[in-house]
């Protein structure tokens, strides 16, 4: 005899639009409650694929059914059943349908998703050498045309899903590779004022300076922005001098030579610091540092800072530098 959960969920499948939308609603209701979620996880062979199915249906049912999904996923066992039964591949189809209504949840989908090695994998495309990539590719061109400036900006959680790839080697050389430029697409999304976009980006930058041993060249072929998104949100908040400025690339100078909004989430600055300390951990990564007076800027930045977790990853790069600095340049003084 079925329960009345099973029951329940038989209806999501009712030819009837009402008692579909009025089993969906319910179902959603019920994912907002560890309770709920628990006792859900429990049918979840007979919840995903009818949720799943509901997502292409018109906004009153995909709306609450995705958002239904998108709290299932926080369940890591059930986001794994989700990944098994082909999701991301599904949501990926579903995302660039031109009458799609529920982009936003779409995405924070994958976000929960990709927070587990076959997730990643999936999105990755890694069984598949002809399609490898393109997933991703199509997920950072969307985040780099959509607008932050407006309140509704759907594809702002792409940041949480690259931070999520490039915890892994394939994700981080995936990004890395100079012939599709996709880090140089992304790091031009940290001038965007949403905070949540900004965050995805430095996290990102930060993993993937893991590989800069051997990908330092590729690195470094994208300094021109490169060094602007990891050392403006550490420079400190007063205006440089000519002589400071005059040993700066022009895209570097140029932003520290005029007021700016300072970078006021610790986290990022502490991403920044990490991504520096992993670039010069390379000899050639010193030396670029030091060729557009990084040393300076932070010890201009550290003077200022208040933060002990910003000022620890200051020191660590400061030990660093003096560590293997020939030279008697700048150095920050702890």
């Amino acid at each position: 005899m079925a329960t009345e959960l099973e029951e329940l969920l038989g209806f999501l499948s009712s030819p009837s639009p009402q008692i579909t939308k009025a089993a969906v609603d319910i179902v959603r209701g019920l994912t907002g409650s560890e309770d709920g979620l628990q006792s859900l996880a429990k049918y979840s062979k007979i919840a995903l694929p009818s949720l799943s199915r509901l997502l292409t249906g018109p906004k009153e049912v995909s709306e609450p059914a995705a958002e239904a999904l998108v709290n299932l996923s926080q369940n890591s066992d059930v986001a794994a059943k989700m990944v098994e039964m082909g999701t991301i591949k599904m949501i990926m189809e579903i995302l660039y349908k031109p009458d799609s209504s529920i982009t936003r949840l779409l995405i924070m989908l994958l976000v929960n998703l990709t927070q587990l090695d076959d997730g990643i994998a999936s999105l990755l495309q890694t069984e598949d050498e002809k399609m490898h990539g393109l997933h991703v590719m199509k997920l950072v061109r969307s985040f780099c045309r959509s607008s932050s400036e407006s309140s509704d900006d759907p594809f702002e959680h792409v940041g949480s899903i690259l931070v999520n790839i490039s915890k892994q080697e394939a994700g981080r050389k995936l990004l890395l590779d100079p012939k599709r430029g996709l880090l140089k697409q992304i790091i031009r999304q940290f001038d965007s004022s949403s905070p949540l976009r900004k965050k995805g980006v430095s996290g990102t930058i930060r993993n993937c300076c893991f590989e800069a041993e051997s990908e330092l060249q590729n690195l470094l072929l994208i300094s021109e922005f490169l060094w602007p998104a990891l050392l403006l949100p550490v420079a400190g908040n007063k205006i440089y001098n000519e002589q400071d400025i005059s040993k700066m690339p022009l895209e570097l100078g140029s932003a520290l030579a005029i007021e700016r909004e300072p970078v006021t989430d610790p986290e990022i600055r502490v991403q920044t610091l990490e991504a520096v300390y992993l670039i010069t951990l390379q000899e050639a990564g010193r030396s670029a540092f030091w060729s557009v007076n990084g040393p300076r800027i932070l010890q201009v930045g550290y003077e200022e800072e208040e933060d002990p977790k910003v000022m620890e990853a200051y020191e660590r790069v400061g030990s660093l530098l003096v560590d293997n600095s020939s030279t008697g340049g700048p150095s920050i003084e702890t």
